[in-house]
């Protein structure tokens, strides 16, 4: 039986942890989903870790279900991280060439020139993207191969993150018994998993409502232009029910999840439900509507907030795939409604793709879980950029019949870059 390389990503949310196991058959190239786990966590605010045991507590438990579903041992991992603190901006880089025509060599020494960028101590480069190049003052080239020049630029697009929180996040990893590969923005995982090329040619819009953020990417021409983190999310969808209705939070997001709709227009028969009482007192009753009347204004904030930075990006003109909505509070009924009606744009839900599965269809293909894929197909695609060796980590934790599947075949470069700085602090609605 040949040794099976899987890959892992770990989705530290502010409500939950997924964790999602994937392997690829060398043979077929079929990208298969061998494993999952999930666990509730709260040990983060908006996105950023404030509690280290928790939060590592947390990534355990999900770690254990994913190697009991997956019948493998995780070790290396591919991690997510979002928040506020994430910011960006634009650098050039420059090279000359070592012949007349530009080779693989060159961009890589470019790429490696874009990446010593200077940032101030408190910060941490996450990735670096080149937006375009340059060759001999012919800009507006997006692949420089082959091509004939003795200068060659890129303009990138630098993001970056808070060193110390993303030092908080490997050390949850830590001490949860992982090893980090990769530290990946959740707004270009969430893309890995539900975004078509099609979709980055011709230019869109990813919107990733989770529970303590909401995180959007823009993609154009095949190439991320712009990205930024709102520190409003669905988690505070869940406080107004709480403070208007007077109920816990583990009640409050279980009535969101099963009565709420984002917009009243989406009700098609309001129905009434039972509110459980605290502390033994009586429960009473509410229709869909009134809750509605809760959720809605929360939810039409955050969408203007994210309105507002595509407006921001200066590309709300080049979105001809229009909105994809992802992330748990976008299975909220009504959601893509009341997208379309704040954005004016079409507006589609995003569900993972770009793989095969069996018994994880029901857990695995909602938008709450686009995350946790998105980083697992990051970790395959990126696997042979990472330091440590996946096939002599994760092994198996007891016999699989599965037909066996090895390391992944190669696959094209990721593009790397940089924009313009992140900004603003949100205040309660």
């Amino acid at each position: 039986m040949s040794k099976q390389l899987i890959h892992a990503g770990v989705d530290i949310g502010t409500t939950k942890v997924s964790v999602v196991v994937m392997a690829q058959n060398e043979s077929t190239g079929a990208v298969e989903v061998i494993g999952a786990g999930f666990a509730e966590c709260d040990g983060l605010k908006r996105g950023v870790v404030s509690n280290i045991n928790k939060t590592a507590d947390a990534i355990r438990a999900a770690v254990d279900k994913a190697e009991q579903t997956s019948g493998y041992k995780i070790g290396p991992v591919v991690i997510g991280v979002s928040g506020e603190h994430i910011s960006t901006f634009m650098t050039r880089g420059i090279v000359t060439t070592r012949t007349s025509e530009i080779a693989e060599d060159d961009v890589k020494r470019l790429h490696d020139e874009l990446a010593q960028v200077h940032v101030t101590p408190d910060r941490r480069i996450l990735h670096v993207i080149p937006q375009d190049y340059i060759i001999d003052g012919q800009d507006g080239i997006s692949d420089p191969l082959g091509m004939s020049g003795r200068r060659l630029e890129a303009n990138a697009l630098v993001v970056t993150g808070s060193a110390s929180a993303i030092d908080n996040v490997y050390k949850c990893a830590e001490r949860a018994g992982l090893h980090v590969d990769a530290v990946v923005l959740q707004s270009i995982a969430s893309a890995y998993a539900v975004l078509d090329d099609a979709e980055r040619e011709v230019g869109v819009a990813i919107v990733d409502v989770g529970g303590g953020t909401t995180d959007m990417a823009i993609y154009k021409d095949n190439v991320l232009r712009y990205v930024s983190v709102i520190g409003i999310a669905g988690q505070r969808v869940t406080d107004d029910i709480v403070a208007v209705l007077g109920i816990r939070n583990t009640d409050a997001e279980s009535i969101k999840v099963s009565y709420g709709h984002a917009i009243g227009e989406s009700i098609l028969r309001d129905e009434h439900f039972q509110i459980p009482g605290v502390a033994g007192r009586t429960p009473t009753e509410l229709s869909k509507s009134i809750l509605c009347q809760v959720i809605e204004p929360r939810m039409e904030e955050i969408f203007d907030f994210v309105l507002a930075r595509i407006h921001e990006s200066g590309l709300s003109h080049q979105l001809a795939a229009g909105v994809v909505l992802t992330g748990g509070c976008t299975e909220l009924y009504g959601s893509e409604l009341l997208a379309q009606r704040t954005f004016r744009l079409p507006v589609n839900k995003g569900f993972p793709r770009g793989y095969t599965m069996d018994v994880f269809a029901r857990e695995v293909t909602t938008p709450s879980r686009a995350t946790a894929i998105g980083l697992a197909l990051y970790s395959l695609q990126h696997h042979h950029e990472f330091l440590s060796d996946a096939a002599d980590v994760q092994q198996p934790v007891q016999p699989t019949e599965q037909p066996p599947v090895t390391q992944v075949p190669e696959v094209p470069v990721h593009k790397k870059g940089m924009a313009q700085r992140l900004k603003d602090w949100f205040e309660n609605f």
